[in-house]
């Protein structure tokens, strides 16, 4: 939002800002200035789906961090332009069914495939519970040399049920093991206030350890940071093993995440792992994410899972998929004479068993 203001304050262009923890009489009046068209650009997060929401006149849409969005989500916002907006889609690891959609000409992509000047690329190990000895002495190492840590655990708590590490748990555990740091928790439990202290504390290098849950997984930028360590790292997905270990190598120092993992590893849980040691492209990591999980639905709205297809595949395809498209654009180009007659070359009746291929 302060960005935002920053660039567009000066051109008169006001900027208005919606969330759902701001009071009511602030809401109402940012929703004054939406639905008015005062504000010609809005800045907010799922609180803009919402009903009580009304544009004067909503032009563009755009989604950052498009892999935290459900596809009814998205739809609801566009849906509350008069006309059909235009749309822009973010994120630095798209969902199976955004690729999908994008070889099917739905949508079209394009990709920053470099590094910000100064970055350095992520070295990706993937370790051992067992070995995690090895880690706190490797984040000696790294406070010594005055740079920071994140360690992310998938539970807040303990739980009976799965074979996780506790973030309360393992805050005690390095509290205990690293004596004369400075090692606090956050998560989603703490209050906002709190939340912002500690966060600030940690970009001002008060803090040398921040044990934190998936809060961190967006939104924070601490070039300091040269170590992150994710627990369970088998528990998550592609998507926010890439988003998570974004945080990190946002400096010019050499930077390092570490998945630790509960053995035995499943088949799955062993190619996710593998494709994030062997690249810090997000989109080769997204398009592994589509073999693995499957394309969704084209015309529905499940994300992943097995296409309704006999033969076709689109990882294994795709090469043939563009060249369709192209045929496609061809084809609409045509007048209704030529259309009609090469539909009823390929989909007579006695050929009609392959349209569903």
């Amino acid at each position: 939002m302060q960005g935002f203001s920053d660039y567009l304050n000066p051109l008169n262009i006001e900027v208005a800002f919606l969330t759902g923890s701001q009071n009511a009489s602030t809401r109402r009046e940012q929703l004054e200035k939406i639905q008015s068209g005062g504000a010609q650009v809005v800045v907010g997060t799922h609180a803009l789906f919402q009903e009580s929401v009304e544009f004067s006149k909503l032009g563009l849409v755009i989604i950052d961090e498009q892999h935290k969005f459900g596809v009814h989500q998205r739809l609801s916002l566009a849906q509350k332009a008069h006309n059909t907006p235009h749309q822009l889609v973010m994120t630095a690891t798209p969902i199976p069914r955004s690729l999908t959609m994008s070889a099917y000409a739905d949508l079209d992509s394009s990709i920053i495939d470099e590094l910000p000047p100064g970055r350095t690329p992520v070295q990706t190990v993937a370790l051992s519970n067992e070995r995690k000895g090895e880690v706190i002495d490797k984040i000696k190492q790294v406070c010594d040399a005055n740079n920071q840590v994140y360690w992310v655990c998938t539970l807040i708590d303990e739980s009976e049920v799965l074979r996780a590490e506790s973030a309360t748990n393992t805050h005690l555990h390095l509290q205990e093991n690293l004596p004369g740091l400075s090692v606090v928790l956050i998560h989603g439990r703490i209050n906002k206030d709190e939340k912002t202290a500690i966060m600030q504390q940690f970009e001002q290098g008060e803090i040398n350890v921040l044990v934190a849950t998936t809060v961190i997984e967006v939104g924070v930028n601490v070039p300091n940071a040269s170590l992150m360590v994710i627990e369970n790292s088998e528990r998550l997905g592609l998507a926010q093993l890439h988003q998570l270990r974004g945080r990190v190598g946002r400096g010019s120092d050499k930077s390092i995440c570490i998945l630790m993992y509960q053995p035995l590893l499943s088949r799955n849980a062993t190619q996710r792992l593998d494709i994030l040691r062997k690249t810090n492209d997000g989109f080769a990591i997204a398009n592994k994410d589509l073999e693995l999980r499957g394309p969704g639905e084209i015309l529905g709205t499940q994300q992943t899972g097995v296409a309704d297809m006999k033969i076709a595949n689109v990882v294994r395809d795709g090469y043939l998929i563009e060249k369709a498209r192209s045929y496609c654009e061809q084809f609409m180009q045509e007048d209704t004479i030529k259309q009609q007659a090469l539909i009823l070359r390929w989909i007579s009746d006695d050929k009609s068993q392959y349209a569903n291929t």
